[in-house]
């Protein structure tokens, strides 16, 4: 694990802050690789989504004041890619057309090496509000716990709460409906 207050000093000094940035990438690039991917689903698309984070996060590097830890920024900064990313998607295509290929994009993804049964729950968390998708991936795949969630989000642990409970139901309740 790294030392965040050590790198955030070596971030904050011009001399030293490409080779801090580059420590700061490869620790935190898997996980948030595989934060965007189970918002965006598609491997090429978590792959352009990370790399915009990694270079909003350069761009803001020197707004960083230190008040939240490195994770929580960074993670907050691909959380708001991947909704942006979603965003355009969305655009581009009808919504039932999004949420009804998740199951064929997933099948004829390479990178997706998972079971029927596993495509059939990223199409279940794929009907999920964005809200919902989001809290119930941190919570569920992450294992994080709501206070930093609430740091991370800006929102109640008690509306995260509420999210993740109605993000198990309706899960719940696409099995039940395609049983």
């Amino acid at each position: 694990m790294i030392d965040e207050r050590a790198l955030y000093s070596q971030l904050s000094n011009p001399a030293t802050r490409e080779a801090a940035f580059t420590k700061l990438v490869r620790e935190y690039q898997e996980p948030l690789y595989w934060q965007i991917r189970r918002m965006v689903l598609v491997h090429d698309d978590a792959d352009d989504v990370l790399q915009n984070t990694f270079i909003k996060a350069w761009g803001a590097i020197d707004g960083f004041r230190g008040e939240s830890r490195l994770q929580t920024w960074l993670f907050r900064i691909a959380i708001n890619e991947s909704l942006n990313h979603l965003s355009r998607k969305k655009q581009m295509f009808s919504l039932d057309q999004a949420e009804g290929g998740v199951a064929d994009s997933l099948a004829s993804d390479c990178y997706f090496d998972g079971s029927e049964a596993q495509r059939q729950f990223q199409a279940a968390i794929a009907t999920l509000p964005e809200k919902q998708r989001l809290v119930f991936n941190l919570k569920y795949f992450d294992g994080m716990k709501y206070e930093d969630m609430s740091d991370m989000l800006g929102t109640s642990i008690g509306a995260l709460k509420a999210s993740y409970h109605h993000a198990v139901r309706k899960i719940s309740a696409f099995f039940e409906d395609n049983d």
